[in-house]
């Protein structure tokens, strides 16, 4: 593949792969912003970075549909009242590194900041679908597509939803051309890309070329051979290769935080600062943190929350800690559901939520 056209990447990132070009920025950094700055926001990539006109550039609907449309850019902004949504859009693999240390991993080497929170503009995908006159069943489903550029393990790359999630207005499914009220860039999957709030990044596919209403999910690798969370005594490649249909497609990540930052000042006070995210049940409600592994627990100030899909950012000062230690956060969401003190390893090292922790 060839990687030589690539456009610029942000030199505030951490570099965890040159070719793709996967980075993540240092969580205490993006932890100082509500909305994630484009210099700020990770980069996943399957295969090179692709800069496309956007004047020239559309999108095919086809499958179950009354009538088969390819539109154009310009014809959606045209066509279709724009909408813009607030949502955290987070790596399956963030913490993988953490998971790592339990027992090797397969995948890029993530530590805690593959996560952005964005405004992402664009026109809803329910009002796209309307016009092309979906086949609406329960059990049918909208495949994505980029043909656009390369990727490394299949011929592009590919995800599905359920249709009912593709439907539903409250679900904010967009079709997005603008990220925090500017032009969505080829970094971050301009001129086009799907925004999908409280579904892990995978199937927000970058550079959207192919809309398909099927009876099936995608058949691409990345819906059906990678992205799924595989039992523990599964652990490698060749373990995995005939089980990977056995276990369902990942949909929401699991209720998470992190400690972003831990700074100790000599009055013997720390200062802790993070973020949370929300599982598949309602948004983060209250984040704790601990100094003495749990026994006591004392709760953080919620600084940010936007809406159902957005990040919560946190923080919290400590009084008569000691000059060293370990400080861990618990995040709890709106059904009182609370995470997890450890994560359960798998292959892929996908949706690790143990306990955040940080030293100091």
């Amino acid at each position: 593949m060839d990687y030589s056209a690539e456009p610029t990447h942000s030199d505030l990132l951490d570099v965890q792969a040159l070719q793709p070009f996967n980075a993540e920025p240092p969580s205490d950094a993006l932890v100082e912003f509500n909305l994630t700055p484009e210099e700020l926001v990770y980069c996943r990539n399957h295969g090179p970075v692709r800069v496309f006109p956007e004047d020239d550039y559309c999108i095919t609907i086809r499958g179950m549909v009354e009538q088969e449309m390819s539109l154009s850019l310009r014809d959606i902004k045209a066509s279709y009242p724009k909408t813009s949504v607030i949502a955290a859009l987070q790596c399956a693999g963030n913490r993988r590194n953490e998971m790592g240390q339990i027992k090797p991993v397969h995948g890029v080497g993530w530590n805690d900041g593959v996560i952005a929170n964005c405004s992402w503009g664009g026109v809803r995908l329910c009002d796209v679908l309307k016009r092309v006159g979906v086949r609406y069943q329960s059990d049918i489903h909208v495949c994505f597509a980029s043909y656009a550029t390369l990727c490394q393990d299949d011929t592009y790359y590919g995800s599905s939803i359920p249709i009912k999630k593709a439907m539903e207005m409250e679900d904010d499914v967009l079709l997005a051309y603008e990220m925090n009220d500017e032009p969505l860039t080829p970094e971050h999957g301009g001129p086009l890309r799907l925004v999908v709030p409280g579904i892990l990044g995978a199937r927000w596919v970058k550079w959207l070329d192919t809309i398909i209403v099927s009876s099936e999910e995608s058949p691409n690798f990345y819906q059906q051979r990678d992205y799924k969370i595989l039992p523990p005594n599964i652990e490698t490649k060749a373990a995995a290769k005939d089980v990977w249909s056995k276990y369902p497609s990942m949909t929401a990540l699991p209720l998470n935080s992190v400690v972003a930052s831990a700074i100790y000042t000599s009055d013997a006070s720390l200062f802790v600062k993070g973020y949370a995210v929300p599982g598949g049940s309602g948004n983060v409600a209250s984040v704790h943190v601990t100094v003495d592994d749990g026994a006591t627990w004392i709760p953080a100030n919620i600084i940010y929350q936007k809406g159902k899909w957005s990040w919560t950012l946190w923080e919290v000062v400590l009084s008569g800690v000691s000059s060293a230690g370990v400080v861990c956060s618990r995040a709890t969401d709106q059904q009182g559901n609370i995470q997890n003190r450890e994560g359960m390893w798998n292959m892929r090292g996908v949706a690790y939520n143990a306990w955040g922790r940080k030293s100091w």
